[in-house]
């Protein structure tokens, strides 16, 4: 029997090792998989555009998802699309870290149902807790919050108006500081509890998409099945939104949804990464229709920077989705939107924003204009609408 046990306790001990070296070597093997980059850093642009960019007091972008892959943003790493050195090497102001829980095997652009889910096998081989998505969100909060206290001051996490201008007016002093605000990609990280929006809230996030890939409790995705509107359960987590002054995204939901939103909701809206269907036509991106209506609230379209959202793979496509939509209502609402880390192959790392400046001068933007576009909007949308 003593030998029984002792096989058994060795091939315990095996599995745990074998699944503890997978914990090491996995995440960073399925991060490089699927964030890849068109181009490789350095990025050259013009003397004109580097020279706008350089004189640029505010560059903010309202989508990544770096938290996802358990990468160590406080490393220069040689793979993914963002981390914190490469936003401060750019003067990068303010990132939104926005937080998936689930997303459909195969993630098919078109037409998903929520029955699969590639996020469980991600973090298991991450070593991450997979029962429960509001906790998966969570973890992901405690990320953010870890990397900024072990920063040494470089990088801090906003969640409210008063934090924004404290950090606004240190950053004018100290240009070696950049920080983060959280969002959540899709409602479902609720786990159908309306007292979860609270949970979310006190762990610090501040912007929250209904829909990702796939229908949910609160309603129709863009690549979902059903093409429905708000739920009476997406209709009382909006109202509790609104109630805590945390920002709705519609990015990814059905039209139907977006409508809904705008009737229900009394504060401004944003699509944090989306294309528009002005250069762009597909299910996931905003028609004309939409882009006036989330301006017409105040709100902010931020433009995307891969493929299937801007119809293009370079630094070109996503500065007609910008110029579309700015001649549309105009360059107040309209913001970047990258999409990093986002499973998508981007022109460029967050490096290469100075590219997006390039473009924007071909099109015959002012430097206002440009700056504007490249920050000042979110500072002002920020400032207004955080709690």
């Amino acid at each position: 029997m003593k030998k029984l046990f002792k096989i058994i306790a060795i091939i315990i001990i095996a599995i745990l090792a074998v699944y503890y070296l997978v914990t090491l070597i996995a995440p960073k093997i399925v991060d490089k998989e699927h964030n890849k980059i068109r181009e490789k850093a350095p990025y050259v642009v013009s003397e004109k555009a580097n020279k706008i960019y350089k004189s640029l007091d505010f560059v903010a972008d309202m989508h990544c998802d770096a938290l996802l892959w358990k990468r160590d943003l406080l490393k220069d790493n040689d793979f993914g699309q963002v981390d914190i050195p490469k936003m401060l090497r750019v003067n990068v102001s303010l990132q939104a870290f926005t937080i998936v829980t689930k997303s459909p095997k195969g993630q098919n652009f078109d037409k998903n149902t929520g029955g699969s889910d590639n996020i469980t096998s991600l973090y298991l081989a991450q070593g991450r807790p997979t029962n429960s998505l509001t906790k998966r969100a969570i973890y992901q909060c405690e990320d953010l919050f870890d990397f900024a206290k072990k920063s040494d001051g470089k990088f801090r996490v906003i969640t409210s108006s008063e934090e924004f201008k404290t950090y606004l007016s240190d950053k004018a002093n100290n240009k070696n500081i950049t920080a983060g605000f959280l969002g959540v990609e899709g409602a479902h990280a609720l786990d159908g509890k309306i007292e979860n929006v609270q949970l979310l809230f006190d762990n610090g996030v501040r912007m929250m998409a209904a829909t990702h890939f796939f229908d949910n409790k609160l309603g129709g995705s863009a690549h979902g099945v059903s093409g429905e509107g708000l739920t009476d359960f997406g209709r009382e987590v909006i109202k509790k939104m609104d109630k805590l002054n945390m920002i709705i995204d519609v990015a990814h939901c059905s039209p139907k949804m977006v409508d809904d939103i705008i009737k229900l909701s009394h504060r401004p809206i944003v699509s944090s990464h989306t294309g528009v269907k002005g250069t762009c036509d597909n299910v996931r991106n905003l028609s004309d229709k939409h882009i006036k209506a989330i301006a017409n609230l105040g709100g902010l379209i931020s433009i995307a920077m891969f493929k299937q959202a801007v119809c293009g793979i370079d630094a070109a496509a996503t500065a007609n989705a910008i110029k579309y939509t700015a001649d549309l209502v105009g360059v107040d609402f309209v913001a970047l939107g990258s999409d990093f880390d986002g499973s998508v192959t981007t022109p460029f790392d967050i490096t290469g924003l100075p590219l997006v400046v390039e473009e924007l001068i071909k099109l015959g933007f002012t430097e206002d204009e440009i700056q504007k576009v490249m920050g000042d909007n979110v500072k002002t949308f920020l400032l207004k609408n955080l709690p």
